[in-house]
């Protein structure tokens, strides 16, 4: 556990920190242009931007938007669980990195990729019914997981399934950015068929040939070579990053890793063994250990039950006071009751999308995935997984 308080003095700025996209006011209807099948479980979703929100909408690669739907609503097409409001079953949010195809993208859009990991939920709904003349709800890009800005710079991107879709945006937009850039991707799946957007990484490939560089890693079946058959781990990820040139001690080598918990936490932890400086390698991760759940903020002694401590939120220029109850897991659970547009998403500590600077108070954080050091440094925490220590808390969203 950490506990984050409040700076006695405003933090000074620092480059590492985020620069935050144009703050949006909630959600925006968008319509879906395309869904293009990608495998069996997965499909790619354009969605359109209205000129009076591109500036809502602008964002850096690697950053993502969050989806609001609802389920259980009963119709079909434009009716059905688009989260327009209309519907009368749970309401669910779910965040998905914003995924530039090689080339321009079409003005006034913007894609996602979205998966089905199992039944019900939103990935089933738009793998199996979501189609063109739909609508979704989506918030404005957020998130720290962005190119390093160092032109000249050797990008190495690690990741593993839907990884792919904001590195896929990251090594597209350094390759047409900076011509004196190579980039590496070591990109990890089970099978061949069930590789996302491998044509679309080839075609990049195709396009910069010399400058960027990959490697595919099948768990599930035998390549031609041993080091690309089985799991990326700690014994074969120093073998692939010789294979691709990538010297960790390297100052012009950055580090980006996306995919699931253990594929992330193994990676960064042999890029530190071999030298890797931390403000060097910058992650993002999709899915928690599931042993992480013993860190659950419910269990921390040292904050309490909170109950009766008061909350300041200022949101959107605006601010409110809530107060704590014993049932209440989170500061964000007591804040929505009063300001239920308060951003969120996951309520993991993994997407980012609930961030904020602590500017009166101290909390104790339990997951922290979303948060740069620096940023925490600076004072920032993730309601979703923040407690209340003193009498009184102030949240700052706007930050």
């Amino acid at each position: 556990m950490e506990r984050t308080q409040s700076p006695a003095t405003p933090a000074p700025a620092t480059p590492a920190l985020r620069t935050p996209a144009p703050a949006g006011t909630g959600f925006h209807a968008l319509p879906v242009l395309r869904v293009d099948r990608l495998t069996e479980t997965a499909v790619a979703i354009t969605l359109g931007v209205p000129e009076a929100l591109a500036a809502t909408f602008a964002h850096r690669p690697g950053q993502h938007i969050a989806v609001r739907h609802r389920l259980g609503t009963p119709g079909a097409g434009a009716d059905a669980g688009t989260a327009t409001g209309t519907g009368t079953g749970e309401e669910i949010r779910r965040s998905y990195s914003i995924c530039r195809p090689p080339g321009s993208a079409p003005p006034g859009t913007l894609r996602i990729v979205v998966k089905q990991l199992g039944p019900g939920g939103f990935g089933e709904y738009a793998v199996t019914r979501l189609a063109a003349g739909d609508t979704l709800e989506a918030g404005p890009p957020k998130g720290s997981f962005t190119l390093a800005d160092r032109p000249g710079a050797h990008h190495v991107l690690i990741g593993g399934g839907s990884g792919i879709t904001p590195l896929l945006s990251m090594a597209a937009a350094a390759l047409d950015g900076d011509p004196r850039c190579k980039v590496s991707l070591v990109y990890a799946n089970r099978t061949a068929r069930s590789t996302l957007l491998a044509e679309e990484v080839a075609d990049l490939k195709d396009r910069h040939t010399g400058r960027f560089f990959v490697l595919h890693v099948l768990s599930g079946e035998e390549r031609e070579s041993e080091v690309l058959s089985g799991r990326v781990d700690a014994a074969k990820l120093p073998r692939l990053l010789a294979g691709l040139g990538a010297e960790p001690r390297d100052a012009r080598t950055h580090f980006y890793l996306c995919g699931p918990w253990g594929l992330v936490e193994s990676a960064d932890e042999v890029l530190r063994e071999l030298g890797a400086a931390p403000s060097r390698v910058r992650r993002e991760l999709f899915t928690t250990d599931p042993a992480d759940q013993s860190m659950a903020i419910r269990e921390d002694t040292a904050a309490g039950d909170g109950g009766g401590a008061r909350v300041t939120a200022r949101l959107h220029g605006r601010s409110t006071e809530a107060e704590m109850t014993p049932q209440d897991p989170s500061l964000l659970a007591a804040v929505l009751r009063h300001r239920p547009e308060t951003p969120y998403s996951c309520r993991d500590g993994l997407c980012g999308s609930c961030r904020a600077r602590v500017v009166d108070g101290e909390v104790v954080l339990a997951r922290r995935h979303a948060l740069t050091q620096e940023e925490q440094d600076a004072g920032y925490t993730l309601p979703c997984q923040a407690r209340p220590v003193s009498d009184h808390v102030g949240l700052d969203f706007d930050a």
